[in-house]
């Protein structure tokens, strides 16, 4: 991992994901994060603040970026909020089925490097029952800012730690297994459409 990926990607996320449009509809999302759960992709700790500590119990999360670990850590310990926040990917779990009530993905499935074995694994740690909440961007449906998602994706991948914007969302979800109970959609306002489309909702094993 170098210099660009160690410093530069992590204040690049943190800056890129958490603008005033994406904070909302983060809010829409994490405060229905119940009982036990594990949050992928956890690094910044953006989410950390919108959790309602009425409704969890514990938050473990997992991140394989050292800089995003950070300043995820940082974040829970402003909070006063104890968070279990471990060096991991998304693709191999270290923890035993049937775990959590609630698995988050917020931002996270563009960047993993297997998509559908990260689904797969969230869907084993998740008790049955147990929901999904999912805030991500990805494939636009237009074919208009398709094509241009197409062109850029390649340049935009190392400069953004991996990032995919061709990537499906809900239907991948619902490939991997589970079944969508809630679901919204739309372009980031103010955002260019290559980069501005959303899904966001949730699902259950």
């Amino acid at each position: 991992m170098g210099f660009w990926d160690r410093h530069v990607v992590p204040r690049l996320i943190g800056c890129a994901c958490s603008q005033k449009p994406i904070m909302k509809r983060r809010a829409k999302v994490v405060p229905l994060a119940e009982g036990k759960v594990l949050e992928l992709g956890a690094g910044g700790g953006i989410n950390f603040q919108l959790y309602d500590p009425a409704r969890v119990s514990t938050v473990q999360g997992v991140d394989p970026s050292p800089g995003l670990l950070k300043r995820a850590r940082e974040a829970a310990h402003a909070e006063g909020i104890e968070f279990d926040i471990a060096e991991g990917v998304a693709e191999n779990l270290p923890f035993d089925d049937d775990s959590f009530d609630t698995v988050l993905a917020t931002f996270t499935l563009c960047s993993v490097q297997d998509q559908m074995q990260s689904l797969a694994e969230a869907r084993r740690v998740l008790r049955p029952g147990g929901k999904m909440l999912f805030l991500e961007h990805g494939a636009a449906p237009d074919a208009k800012a398709a094509k241009w998602q197409r062109r850029i994706e390649p340049v935009w991948k190392p400069i953004a730690g991996g990032c995919h914007l061709t990537r499906p969302i809900t239907s991948a979800i619902a490939q991997a297994g589970f079944r969508i109970v809630a679901q919204d959609q739309g372009y980031m306002p103010k955002t260019p459409r290559a980069f501005g489309w959303t899904e966001w909702g949730e699902a259950t094993k």
